[in-house]
């Protein structure tokens, strides 16, 4: 079945930001990558602007014909409270956004206490672990080392699996580990590091991808990026 996917984000449809993404896309999934109106210098202006990506986003799902959306960007869920609701309400077709979908797939691998590894400062972690701790997530998570979460782009997938053992063996007793936000990419080592630590690796984008997909009927088995998208579980029950 061929599906078409709208993907509404932060950066320009040919930003690197979204090569990783684009590698574990089924072939015969028509998907559009759509920048976000509006320029933002914080992660925080994202607070009160969801009903101008509601707005951006009607008129395309029609004059596309999309079937279902992505919404990324974890800031825009954590900093206005009920936006998955309003989209989802507002929306006449299936939306997947980047905390929700995260939920959904540590649910479906039955995670209760989960390693936080995202480049945002320590306010907005404190933001995530609480969304998260709504659903009966328990979330630890290091503290910030960046300057600012950009400077994730620099960061090689030697030093992304560096920084994850050494805040794993701070912080152990966890049943999975959750990557927010495409910049801090485990995309290239994700299976590496799952084989090697024996426990799941929950990425956002893979999760969104899966989420949408899920709620479209879709099934695949997408071999290279991590449990989640190998083995495809059922979308949990839920308002997922």
């Amino acid at each position: 079945m061929t599906a078409k996917i709208g993907f509404i984000g932060s950066s320009a449809p040919r930003s690197p930001h979204h090569d990783s993404f684009k590698r574990f896309i089924p072939r015969e999934i028509e998907f559009a990558f759509i920048q976000e109106a509006g320029l933002k210098t914080s992660l925080y202006e994202a607070r009160g602007k969801v009903d101008v990506l509601i707005a951006q986003a009607t008129p395309l799902i029609a004059e596309r014909r999309w079937d279902g959306l992505i919404i990324s960007g974890a800031p825009k869920e954590a900093l206005n409270p009920g936006m998955w609701e309003r989209v989802s309400g507002a929306l006449k077709i299936p939306v997947a956004l980047a905390l929700r979908s995260s939920v959904a797939a540590l649910k479906a691998f039955g995670a209760r206490r989960i390693l936080l590894m995202t480049p945002v400062d320590d306010q907005l972690k404190q933001i995530y672990r609480d969304y998260l701790a709504d659903f009966a997530i328990e979330s630890l998570y290091p503290p910030q080392t960046l300057r600012a979460h950009t400077d994730a782009q620099k960061l090689s997938s030697d030093d992304v699996e560096t920084m994850t053992r050494s805040a794993l063996a701070k912080y152990s007793g966890v049943d999975a580990i959750y990557f927010q936000g495409a910049l801090l990419d485990p995309i290239p080592i994700l299976e590496k590091l799952e084989a090697d630590l024996n426990l799941p690796i929950i990425a956002s984008n893979p999760a969104m991808l899966w989420a949408i997909l899920s709620k479209l009927g879709l099934r695949y088995e997408i071999r290279g990026y991590g449990r989640l998208l190998s083995q495809w579980p059922a979308l949990p029950a839920g308002p997922f």
